[in-house]
């Protein structure tokens, strides 16, 4: 697995327009060193993608558990980082202005590394019952399963609405699990077992075990009440009356007026148009418009 270098990175240089569209004062701290983070590894890799990306075989069998860290911020190329880091401005600055920075930071941490190691049980689990070795090589990179680990969240805090995928009209609390099968067809080369690993993970914190577990290791860790996370709220960005992004229309003002739904089906065309670009970068499209 090469990184895919075409020149100019559009997909870098759009990004950074988006988010400055946004305003840096508007990006909440964890959203926005998350972004910075991903977009600096981007231009100045740790290592190859052959050396950072997850498997079974290179996670287990060969013990280089540092790619669990590694593995969700690096990216194959521009485009497929442009669309997770514009699916993380949405969701993080959603979730992070409801849970609080310190909250919001210690999710994403341990979903970084979690949907990992459920990734390689599914993959291991899929090569055991279709007897085929080949998903134990199968090696994953990118922020994709834990932006559908976030938007099981979002949609837990702010429940009810619709989503429109492909013309398809359904709840919000289920979008993710068509948007999985949805991208799987449509873009065939990407990671299934990856998308459905952060859906799990989600899963897991929103229906209680895994977030009365993260709770305990926290011992008395404040931020799991809402006044805690309250005072988080009113102690940074969120405080001034300016702050334009309360409400899901002013995420118009940095997708340039498409809705999450037309990002998505806009990108899949693109797909079928341009084979060319079924590159990992679909791989984690929108997905999690919304």
């Amino acid at each position: 697995m090469q990184r895919r270098r075409r020149g100019v990175d559009v997909g870098l240089i759009l990004l950074l327009s988006q988010v400055f569209q946004v305003g840096l004062e508007n990006i909440p701290p964890v959203t926005l060193g998350t972004l910075a983070l991903n977009v600096f590894l981007f231009l100045k890799p740790l290592k190859p993608l052959l050396k950072v990306c997850i498997s079974v075989d290179q996670g287990y069998y060969q013990k280089d558990w540092q790619r669990l860290l590694l593995a969700p911020v690096h990216h194959a190329d521009d485009w497929h980082l442009y669309f997770n880091m514009v699916s993380l401005l949405w969701k993080g600055i959603k979730l992070e202005r409801k849970l609080g920075s310190v909250l919001f930071g210690y999710i994403i941490a341990v979903f970084s590394v979690l949907i990992g190691i459920v990734y390689m049980v599914l993959e291991f689990a899929l090569a055991g019952l279709l007897n085929d070795s080949s998903y134990k090589m199968n090696c994953a990179v990118g922020f994709s399963g834990v932006l559908f680990a976030l938007k099981v969240l979002n949609n837990h805090y702010h429940p009810g609405g619709t989503s429109n995928i492909m013309g398809i009209r359904v709840s919000s609390r289920y979008a993710c699990w068509l948007e999985l099968v949805a991208i799987h067809l449509c873009s065939p080369g990407t990671s299934f077992a990856g998308h459905l690993a952060g859906i799990l993970v989600g899963l897991m914190y929103t229906l209680g075990p895994l977030k009365m577990l993260m709770k305990a290791i926290a011992g008395d860790f404040p931020y799991f009440n809402d006044s805690a996370r309250q005072r988080d709220y009113y102690s940074g960005y969120s405080r001034h009356p300016s702050y334009p992004y309360n409400t899901p229309g002013d995420y118009d003002t940095y997708t340039g007026g498409l809705t999450e739904e037309e990002q998505f089906e806009r990108a899949l065309r693109n797909s079928l148009h341009d084979r060319g670009r079924n590159f990992i970068a679909l791989d984690i499209l929108s997905y999690c418009l919304s």
